[in-house]
């Protein structure tokens, strides 16, 4: 009986514990910039899927359009995770995951770009939208880093 009540009492305690804390870290990470952001990149990694579904006639063009597929679909997921950190620490970690992801996407493109490995004209949009994210997210991520607003 005595067992039963201490249980009792620490889940109680702990339930309550937990709901004074989760207000808090989620009112750090939610606001404007990643509501916005997270509907944007999940717009890119979807037009990426759609315009990259090409037939892909030669064995480097596969391997290049997979490369930016998995980079590219990455930087959505990496930033809706930061969208959902526990705590600054853990935002600024998955920011630098996103600011590398873009980074690498970016660097597919200019090979698939300049190996002429499919027309320029098919994807100049997905490359424009990627470089512009690119930088959005690397000021964001000094900004973090030096605590400016």
């Amino acid at each position: 009986m005595i067992l039963c009540f201490l249980v009792l009492l620490f889940l109680f305690w702990g339930i309550n514990h937990i709901k004074k804390v989760n207000p808090k870290s989620k009112k750090i990470m939610k606001n404007d910039f990643n509501t916005k952001y997270c509907e944007r990149t999940k717009k890119f990694a979807i037009q990426l899927c759609k315009t990259l579904n090409i037939d892909q006639n030669t064995e480097a063009s596969r391997i290049v359009i997979r490369q930016i597929l998995r980079s590219g679909t990455s930087v959505s997921a990496n930033f809706r995770a930061a969208a959902r950190a526990r705590s600054k620490a853990e935002y600024y970690a998955k920011i630098c995951i996103v600011v590398e992801e873009c980074d690498e996407t970016v660097f597919w493109f200019e090979i698939l770009s300049e190996a002429a490995l499919i027309p320029k004209v098919n994807i100049i949009q997905l490359y424009q939208e990627s470089i512009e994210l690119l930088k959005i997210f690397a000021v964001t991520k000094r900004k973090l880093k030096y605590g400016k607003d």
